[in-house]
C-alpha cells in the first residue's frame, strides 16, 4: 500500500466514522497526511488527522484517534493502529498490503503521474551569454533544468526546454572585438574576453573566411556561430539538449520588440521621462519603474524580455519558467510586472534563482580554468570527475543555497561519494538478478513472506518514490529525487547486509524457497526504482561497477 493509498484509506475511514457517530461530516479533510515516523518502532506511518479535525467536530482528538484506530484495524490492510500523545495515530501495514507497493514498482512508469496533464510549460534555462564556454553556474542550471524538465514530464506536463541565445547587445560587440584582436595577435581589449578559446575561434574564423579581418560583420556572423555551436556541443555531451534555441536578435529584427512597446504605450503602461520611456512596473509590485527605451532611442534589455514573454505566451504556453543566475533576483518582480502590464496573468511567469557554485580540491578553492583563463567551466568539471558525477553533484543540493563541490570526493569509488553510493546500489541489484538468472531462480510475488524489519523498511522507502517525484515537480526541486535515491540506497544496503540474516539467494546446495523468490522480487522492484530515479536526473544506471 503506497502512502497515497493509505491516505485515501484513512480519509475514507474518517468520513465513515463521522457519519456513524452523527458528527459533522464536513470536518472530513480534503487531504490526509501520512508520514513515516522517525522512530521505526512507532509503526510504518503516522497521521495527525484526529488533531486536524478535532476542533470542528467538538470531540477531544485522543478520543477521535481511538475511534479511528478501532475502525482502521478492521481493514485487512492495517495490521496495527496505536494512539500516541494527544491524538497522533501510528499505523502498521499488513505484509500483504505492502506487497501492492512492489507490484506497482515493478511496472514501467512507476513514479509518473497525471496531475500536470494538459499543462504546457516553457522551461528556459542556462541561456548563457554566447561569448565563452559555459561556467559553473550555467552547468548547475544545465543539470538542474534538464532534471526538472524530466520530472515535470513524468508528472504529465508538456515541457518545451528552451535556450535563449543572447546574440544582441554590447557583449557581442566586445566578443567580436576580442576575436579580431586575437586574429591579429594583439592583446584582448580592456573590456573584452580572454582565454585560449578566443584564439581558437579566431583562428577558425580566418580558416573559413580568410578575408574576415576586413569585414567585422563576417567575424560576428562566423565567430558567434562557432561559439554557439560549441556551447550546444558541450551541453549535449553533458546530457542536456533543448527543444528550442531562441535567438534574441530575432526579436529585434522581426519588429516584435517594437510591437510589444507599442502595445504598452497604447494601454498606458509606459510613460516618458527625461527622454526615456519607462514601464510602470511599480504599479504591479516591482520595487522601481524600469527603463524600456533609453534616452538615446535604443531599447533597454528589458524590452527584449517583454517581447520574449509575448512570444512565449503567443506560442500557447500556460506557464513560463525562467531559471536564472544569482545576480538576476530582481527579474522575479520585473518579469511578473511585465506580464501584468501586458494584461496577462503574472502567475504565468515563474522565476527560479540559482546560487553560485565553487570547486574545491585538497581543501582549497579551484579558481583558474585551463581554457577560459578566468572562470571554471562546465568542461573543466566534466574533465575532472565525469558527466554523471558532475550532474549528480549539481542536482543533489537545493539551488537556493551556494554549492561547494569537492572534486576529491567525487573521484572516490567509495560510499561517501553520493553518486557512487547510488549507482553502486543499482549495480548490486543488477548483479543479484543476473546471479539468480544463472541459477535458474525466478522472482515470485508471495509478498506476505516479507516480514523482516529490513524488508519492510525497504518496501516503504520504495513506496515513497511517486510522492517524492510529485513533490519535486510541484516545488521545482529535483534535489529531492537525488536525496531520496540516497535514502533508498541506504535502505537497500541495510537490507542486503548479510549480518542481519537476510539472504536473497540460496547458499551452496540449498534449494531456493518461496522466500528467496519473494526477496528476489523485492530486489527487482528496487532496481526499477533506482533506474527510474537516476533517469529523471539524467544520470546513468550502470549494470556493473
Amino acid at each position: 500500500m503506497t502512502p497515497e493509498a493509505l491516505a485515501d484509506l484513512v480519509r475514507t475511514a474518517v468520513a465513515q466514522l463521522l457519519a456513524d457517530r452523527g458528527l459533522d461530516t464536513t470536518a472530513t479533510p480534503e487531504r490526509v497526511t501520512v508520514e513515516r515516523p522517525r522512530n521505526p518502532g512507532h509503526g510504518d506511518y503516522a497521521t495527525n488527522v484526529a488533531l486536524q479535525i478535532a476542533k470542528k467536530t467538538g470531540v477531544p482528538p485522543r478520543d477521535l484517534a481511538t475511534w479511528l484506530a478501532e475502525a482502521l484495524v478492521s481493514r485487512s490492510a492495517i495490521a496495527k493502529a496505536d494512539v500516541a500523545g494527544p491524538g497522533f495515530l501510528n499505523l502498521t501495514i499488513a505484509a500483504e498490503a505492502q506487497g501492492a507497493i512492489l507490484q506497482d514498482a515493478l511496472e514501467a512508469g512507476y513514479g509518473t503521474g497525471a496531475e500536470l496533464r494538459g499543462k504546457l510549460i516553457n522551461l528556459e534555462f542556462v541561456s548563457a551569454n554566447p561569448t565563452g564556454p559555459i561556467h559553473l553556474g550555467g552547468a548547475r542550471w544545465a543539470a538542474v533544468g534538464d532534471a526538472l524538465g524530466r520530472i515535470l514530464r513524468a508528472r504529465g506536463a508538456e515541457v518545451t526546454r528552451e535556450y535563449y541565445f543572447n546574440d544582441a547587445g554590447a557583449q557581442i560587440d566586445r566578443f567580436v572585438r576580442s576575436l579580431i584582436a586575437a586574429a591579429k595577435g594583439e592583446p584582448a581589449p580592456e573590456d573584452g574576453y580572454a582565454g585560449t578559446y578566443v584564439s581558437d575561434i579566431a583562428a577558425e574564423v580566418l580558416r573559413r573566411e580568410p578575408g574576415a579581418l576586413g569585414d567585422p560583420e563576417t567575424v560576428r556572423r562566423v565567430g558567434v556561430g562557432l561559439m554557439f555551436e560549441e556551447i550546444k556541443r558541450s551541453l549535449h555531451e553533458f546530457g542536456t539538449d533543448f527543444d528550442v534555441y531562441f535567438h534574441e536578435d530575432s526579436l529585434h529584427e522581426s519588429g516584435r520588440v517594437e510591437e510589444a512597446i507599442t502595445k504598452l504605450k497604447a494601454n498606458g503602461s509606459l510613460y516618458e521621462k527625461d527622454g526615456a520611456w519607462w514601464l510602470r512596473s511599480t504599479d504591479f509590485g516591482d520595487d522601481k519603474d524600469r527603463v524600456v527605451i533609453k534616452s538615446d532611442g535604443n531599447p533597454a534589455y528589458i524590452a527584449g524580455d517583454i517581447a520574449y514573454l509575448v512570444d512565449k505566451r503567443g506560442r500557447g504556453f500556460d506557464l513560463c519558467i525562467y531559471m536564472l543566475g544569482a545576480d538576476h533576483h530582481g527579474y522575479i518582480a520585473r518579469l511578473k510586472a511585465a506580464a501584468a502590464a501586458l494584461g496577462d496573468d503574472p502567475g504565468s511567469v515563474e522565476v527560479l534563482i540559482g546560487q553560485l557554485v565553487n570547486l574545491v580540491s585538497d581543501g582549497q578553492p579551484v579558481r583558474m580554468s585551463k581554457r577560459a583563463g578566468t572562470v571554471i567551466t562546465m568542461e573543466d568539471l566534466v574533465d575532472a570527475v565525469g558527466v554523471d558525477a558532475a550532474r549528480y553533484a549539481m542536482i543533489r543540493s537545493s539551488v537556493d543555497s551556494g554549492l561547494d563541490i569537492d572534486l576529491d570526493l567525487l573521484r572516490k569509488h567509495e560510499s561517501e561519494n553520493p553518486v557512487y553510493y547510488v549507482q553502486y546500489a543499482h549495480s548490486r541489484t543488477s548483479s543479484i538478478l543476473r546471479n539468480a538468472a544463472e541459477l535458474g531462480i525466478t522472482p515470485d510475488e508471495d509478498f506476505a513472506l516479507l516480514t523482516h524489519e529490513r524488508e519492510g523498511a525497504l518496501i516503504r522507502t520504495i513506496g515513497e518514490f511517486p510522492r517524492v517525484v510529485a513533490t519535486a515537480a510541484e516545488l521545482r526541486e529535483p534535489h529531492r529525487v537525488a536525496r531520496y535515491l540516497e535514502e533508498l540506497a541506504g535502505a537497500f544496503h541495510r537490507f542486503y547486509d548479510r549480518t542481519n540474516g537476510v539472504r536473497v539467494l540460496p547458499q551452496g546446495d540449498e534449494a531456493p524457497t518461496p522466500l528467496h523468490r519473494a526477496r528476489l522480487t523485492l530486489c527487482a522492484a528496487t532496481r526499477n526504482v533506482f533506474g527510474a530515479g537516476l533517469g529523471l536526473l539524467g544520470v546513468t544506471a550502470p549494470e556493473r561497477m
